[in-house]
């Protein structure tokens, strides 16, 4: 009679701790989802920013009539692929064409010597930039171990991740313009 109650008490020890370690993974898969969710709202943001300051330095009297309705075109893009819910590669590609447009039309030489009125407004565009590559690289991240932790055999086998669809990498041209002569040249 004491073996069995021994081998019932292991028994009943193991199932509480594997109750344990599904719920920590449990936990640990919602809380990756949660930063996931948080970065992409954060990436949202960020795009959106850079095409509304795009936009409104593309307005001012620095930039050559040319350049300004290269530049208000692709963020009006960037915008309405945003704003549509556009798939992930529709504005994924508007996003990368924005990229573009701002480093050919930014990095001109004496550009930022030509704009002394729009130096604020420059900067701004370079800020929005920096931040657009700093969001990108977080969120990119997340779905990284996002992907990894649905990735393991007990999060497959238990359903741990639900519903979910599985988060996919966004993928953009993010590479700030380099402007010469600029404050602070990224």
């Amino acid at each position: 009679m004491a073996v069995w109650a021994a081998w019932a008490a292991l028994g009943l020890l193991a199932v509480v701790l594997v109750s344990f370690y599904v719920s920590w993974r449990a936990g640990r898969l919602d809380r990756l989802h949660t930063r996931l969710e948080t970065a992409w709202a954060a990436l949202d943001a960020a795009l959106s920013r850079r095409a509304a300051v795009v936009q409104e330095f593309s307005a001012g009297p620095w930039v050559e009539p040319a350049s300004a309705v290269l530049l208000a075109d692709a963020a009006g893009a960037a915008r309405r692929a945003g704003d549509a819910g556009a798939s992930g590669a529709e504005r994924e590609l508007a996003e990368s064409d924005l990229s573009r447009t701002l480093r050919a039309v930014l990095e001109e030489p004496g550009l930022a010597a030509a704009c002394p009125g729009g130096q604020a407004a420059l900067r701004e565009v370079e800020a929005a930039a920096k931040r657009v590559l700093l969001a990108r690289r977080f969120h990119n991240d997340a779905v990284a171990h996002t992907r990894q932790a649905r990735s393991r055999r007990l999060v497959r086998v238990l359903r741990l991740a639900g519903g979910a669809p599985l988060p996919e990498f966004f993928e953009i041209d993010d590479e700030p313009p380099r402007i010469p002569g600029s404050f602070g040249a990224l």
